[in-house]
């Protein structure tokens, strides 16, 4: 069935003025019109027409593709290389990351080790002083015992000099009884000499 030339152009998706300008370069005998004059194609026509106009179609898609492929590469190329840049930065804060991380794990292993020289110290400390506690207590109770030991001689010096204080005062005693004694004696004989005194005095009286 013919058609005109906004039809075919419609279908090639090209401007009539494109088709109009194949369609009077075609022989004679293949160009035809309507009752009402209209340029119409025909089949033979149309063949023709869509040879001539698909080249250059061809040819654009090809020259378009052609450009999209070389964007998409360059598009692509510049996408692996962001991230490519991406990657190494994410690379470099990894390994700054690790080696804070590190720092960190390095302070703390070194303030483990300085707790647990304190710790071992402490505990030093503590046994050293347990030690000497016990020393200390084992001294006193040398002293106490020392003490004790000096308290009971003085008791027993001063139980001594009692006694020998007490001897003395017995001695004394039995000094002065023996004194008593020698002078109770002469004591009698004055007695006894008395009377004599006194018939001497009566026999001078008669004198």
């Amino acid at each position: 069935m013919p058609k005109t030339i906004k039809e075919l152009a419609d279908e090639l998706k090209v401007s009539k003025q494109t088709i109009q300008y194949h369609y009077q370069r075609l022989p004679t005998k293949n160009r035809q019109k309507d009752n009402q004059g209209t340029n119409m194609i025909s089949l033979t026509a149309e063949r023709i027409i869509r040879d001539k106009v698909a080249k250059p179609l061809v040819a654009k898609s090809q020259r378009t593709g052609s450009k999209k492929a070389t964007k998409t590469s360059k598009g692509n190329n510049e996408l692996i290389a962001a991230l490519r840049r991406e990657i190494e930065d994410l690379k470099f804060q990894r390994d700054k990351q690790l080696a804070t991380k590190d720092q960190q794990i390095s302070s703390k292993d070194r303030q483990l080790d300085h707790l647990t020289k304190l710790i071992d110290q402490q505990q030093q400390l503590q046994l050293a002083i347990v030690a000497e506690n016990r020393q200390l207590k084992e001294h006193m109770q040398k002293l106490s015992g020392f003490v004790e030991t000096s308290r009971s001689n003085q008791k027993v010096q001063s139980t001594d000099s009692n006694l020998s204080t007490e001897n003395n005062s017995i001695q004394n005693m039995n000094r002065n009884d023996k004194q008593v004694k020698k002078n109770v004696p002469q004591s009698g004989n004055i007695q006894k000499d008395a009377p004599r005194n006194k018939v001497h005095k009566n026999w001078w009286h008669f004198w």
